[in-house]
């Protein structure tokens, strides 16, 4: 069993910056992917930026240029820093995991709220 505790969201002006963590707890072995998805009042989830155990990195397209996906093994934590944030941004974010295997496992954190406001 994996846990995610996520942390670092709140509120920020336009144009700031937030830094997101979500510390893993458990056995994740093998080939993972480790990410970050937000979901705004209404909308879908949708995925921001994974990293997977190789080291590839994917972000969506409205991110891309403002948002870092990186991941500390030693802490077993990944971050997400947000620079440039726009009132778009805003939503619930939550840390994902998915072990890849048979079968594949997937674990989410419990979220935490971006708020982008002046």
């Amino acid at each position: 069993q994996v846990q995610l505790v996520e942390s670092g969201g709140g509120l920020v002006q336009p144009g700031g910056s937030l830094r997101l963590s979500c510390a893993a707890s458990g056995s994740i072995n093998g080939f993972y992917v480790m990410g970050w998805y937000r979901q705004a009042p209404g909308q879908p989830r949708e995925l921001v930026a994974t990293i997977t155990s190789g080291g590839s990195l994917v972000y969506v397209d409205s991110v891309k240029g403002r948002f870092t996906i990186s991941r500390d093994n030693a802490k077993s934590t990944v971050y997400l820093q947000m620079n440039s944030l726009k009132p778009e941004d805003t939503a619930v974010y939550y840390c994902n995991t998915q072990i890849i295997g048979l079968p594949t496992r997937n674990y989410w954190g419990q979220g935490t709220q971006v708020t982008v406001s002046s």
